[in-house]
């Protein structure tokens, strides 16, 4: 069985060695799955065993033949289900695509294959990505390895929680505000959420276009690197695809931040964050500076306004990105309807859930004539202003050290209760995306109930090296201070 302590660099590594072989690596895979996910619900769908074998013997002869080298080939990944992949079904967990099977594939799916990667599956996650908890999918509610009471955090949860469950060592998320972020910090895993551009949106299902990304989700820095390396890339079917020329990511991870200057937002430790949090963020920012980083408090503005111009934008992009699910097209059609736009009206109320419902009204009332102006402008404007408030901290700072999320993964169910506190626990990572910049979110301790805390640090535009290189060294650094679940609630008797 593949152990979480084992990486996806060491696993691709022992097969091109001839220590294991492809097919075994996948039937080990499937067997953890079987195993371990009728607890979790990570997957909501995986691919036939006989096809994923034929696939590794496929895989096994390009390696054995030389004309496959990749550091990931062989490797299994798992996709969220809103990245479409050839032939297996992608549902964005969500009735109204319940039996979508793409005729194509997502870029970054594509550049995973071509590295040798295998797609074993697809993840659950919250319908259209509109949630935080991974609770608002239409087939299941995926829980938290670490604690099966808890919420894994959303709404690339499914992806996180496979991760951690050791089902997979390599996954994909989308990150539209924190989508990557706060489920790798509530669930102990590592993710990446790239500067925007980075990896083509091509095939994702979009939630809200101005602010997706695709990103790696890992059990550790290295691996994450990795992952990032080979989805990255210029794609000219995706319009908002960058061409960059330096995407070796993992030449960046090297143990040294000796020099570094990290900015610690003063705003983002003061009300509504758990104690417990805050003390292991600063903990690290300690680490940071004992390893000779320069570290200090500064204050970034218009934290505050964050949230409000990002579920205004979201929500409006959402309201038009969906408008495609009418029924006609794709996906599923109300059954009884007379005419044509009752036929619109039922399969949507009946396809979509209450979030998307609410997102989507949202984002319709703001675009109307009369609010247009009063709201998506002023939030599109309150962006601009949020994007130069970053550019005049990464004048001075090479990396800004925060919160992942203000506390650790709530109860299931709590969350649900009141969709605005939901939202307001996105409160950390929102700026990121509207400003387009990288972030990696990493684990940095635990809470009292043995719950994992994570850290995210942020860097300016297309600093995903220095990001990885302050990361890796953290994580090197932390090995030795790290203390399991049970230790620390032990420590804190």
């Amino acid at each position: 069985m593949i152990q979480t302590e084992t990486t996806a660099l060491a696993l691709s590594r022992e097969i091109r060695e001839k220590k294991r072989t492809v097919r075994e690596t996948v039937q080990e895979t499937l067997k953890k799955i079987h195993e371990t996910d009728s607890s979790i619900g990570a997957f909501l769908t995986l691919r036939p065993e006989e096809e994923l074998l034929e696939h590794a013997d496929r895989i096994q002869q390009q390696i054995d033949d030389g004309t496959l080298n990749s550091p990931l080939a062989g490797v299994p990944v798992a996709v969220k289900d809103n990245l479409c992949t050839r032939g297996l079904r992608t549902t964005c967990a969500s009735r109204i695509l319940e039996d979508f099977l793409p005729p194509y594939s997502a870029g970054a799916v594509e550049r995973l294959e071509e590295a040798g990667a295998l797609i074993i599956g697809k993840t659950n996650m919250d319908e259209f990505a509109m949630g935080s908890t991974t609770e608002t999918s239409a087939f299941q509610i995926t829980k938290n390895p670490w604690n099966t009471a808890h919420v894994p955090g959303g709404s690339s949860g499914g992806s996180c929680a496979a991760v951690a469950a050791g089902e997979v060592l390599l996954a994909l998320g989308s990150d539209t505000g924190g989508s990557i972020r706060q489920p790798s910090a509530f669930c102990g895993v590592t993710g990446i959420k790239p500067t925007y551009g980075t990896v083509s949106r091509y095939g994702l299902i979009a939630y809200a276009s101005s602010l997706d990304q695709i990103g790696p989700v890992a059990g550790n820095v290295s691996d994450c690197a990795a992952l990032l390396q080979a989805i990255a890339g210029h794609d000219p079917r995706d319009a908002t695809s960058l061409v960059r020329k330096d995407l070796d990511f993992t030449s960046a991870c090297v143990c040294d931040v000796k020099g570094m200057k990290i900015g610690i937002p003063k705003t983002y430790f003061q009300d509504g964050i758990d104690p417990e949090v805050k003390e292991a963020v600063l903990r690290a920012a300690e680490t940071f500076r004992s390893l000779g980083a320069f570290v200090e408090s500064f204050d970034l503005p218009l934290t505050e306004y964050a949230i409000p111009a990002y579920y205004l934008i979201a929500s409006a992009e959402a309201s038009s990105n969906l408008e495609r699910f009418d029924g006609v097209k794709y996906g599923c059609r109300a059954s009884e309807y007379e005419g044509l736009h009752d036929m619109y009206k039922k399969t949507r109320s009946e396809g979509f859930g209450a979030e998307v419902k609410r997102r989507i009204m949202l984002g319709s009332f703001v675009l109307s004539a009369g609010y247009y102006d009063a709201y998506y402008l002023k939030a599109l404007r309150t962006r601009a202003l949020i994007k130069q408030s970053y550019d005049h901290a990464f004048t001075t700072y090479d990396l800004l050290l925060a919160p992942a999320a203000p506390s650790t993964a709530p109860r299931i169910g709590v969350s649900l209760e009141d969709p605005l506190k939901m939202y307001l626990g996105d409160i950390y990572t929102v700026s990121v995306n509207l400003a387009g910049l990288p972030a990696i979110s990493l684990p940095c301790g635990f809470d009292r109930g043995g719950l994992p805390i994570g850290m995210q640090l942020i860097g300016n535009a297309f600093a995903e090296k220095t990001l990885i290189r302050a990361a890796y060294t953290y994580e090197q650094t932390a090995q030795g201070l790290k203390t399991t679940p049970t230790a620390e609630k032990e420590a804190h008797r």
